[in-house]
């Protein structure tokens, strides 16, 4: 009974809410989200918007949207310079407050995403995945999910992947409300923004043949 109401929530219910909570906080943080892409205007320049191809429910790929937080600084040879030197003071103070995620509200409107879901990674990642790994991809990635609660981006992928796996197979209505709390005590907590010190998350280089599903 428990399993059935689950996936009539996850079908229907949470769909529902992701559309309501999304555009009510469009609406309430409009002020913010105007001043934030100001800020980016008068520190980083154009464009605003940082747009990346994404994987979302059952892998299909989709462009997200993010405040950038880094310069478009090029060498020589035409290609982006490291991150650690792109990035700017305010970039940082974006990252750590989450507020370059706030344009990711659209991509819960459109249904692209959903509140409380696994984080959309690279599309390159996909070939990497086992088949325990590729569950991720069972339910709309989230603005939030289980990791972000439990280590952010200072965890282990391979401690990142199970968590989102275990959400997928425990979806609820009281696990993503628990879920939305914890976030707002981590967003401001600041917890387990970077991997170890870097500006981004060391890339998934695939799962040793002997993890699970391989």
């Amino acid at each position: 009974m428990r399993a059935r109401k689950n996936r009539l929530y996850n079908r229907f219910v949470k769909r529902a809410m992701d559309i309501i909570l999304s555009f009510l906080a469009l609406i309430l943080l409009s002020p913010i989200i105007l001043a934030v892409c100001l800020l980016v205007h008068l520190y980083l320049g154009e464009p605003i918007f940082f747009r990346q191809e994404r994987v979302g429910l059952d892998e299909k790929v989709f462009t997200i949207y993010k405040f950038r937080t880094m310069k478009d600084e090029r060498g020589a040879d035409g290609e982006l310079i490291p991150d650690h030197l792109r990035q700017t003071k305010f970039g940082k103070w974006l990252r750590s407050t989450s507020l370059d995620e706030l344009p990711e509200l659209f991509n819960i409107l459109k249904g692209d995403m959903s509140i409380v879901g696994p984080r959309p990674l690279l599309v390159k990642y996909i070939p990497l995945y086992n088949e325990h790994q590729k569950r991720r991809h069972e339910v709309r990635p989230g603005l939030t999910g289980l990791a972000q609660i439990n280590g952010r981006n200072a965890i282990s992928w391979e401690e990142r992947f199970d968590l989102d796996v275990r959400y997928v197979d425990r979806i609820s209505f009281f696990t993503d409300c628990k879920i939305i709390l914890k976030t707002f005590v981590k967003v401001f907590s600041r917890e387990g923004i970077n991997q170890s010190g870097d500006v981004t998350m060391e890339d998934f280089k695939g799962s040793n043949p002997k993890d699970k599903g391989s």
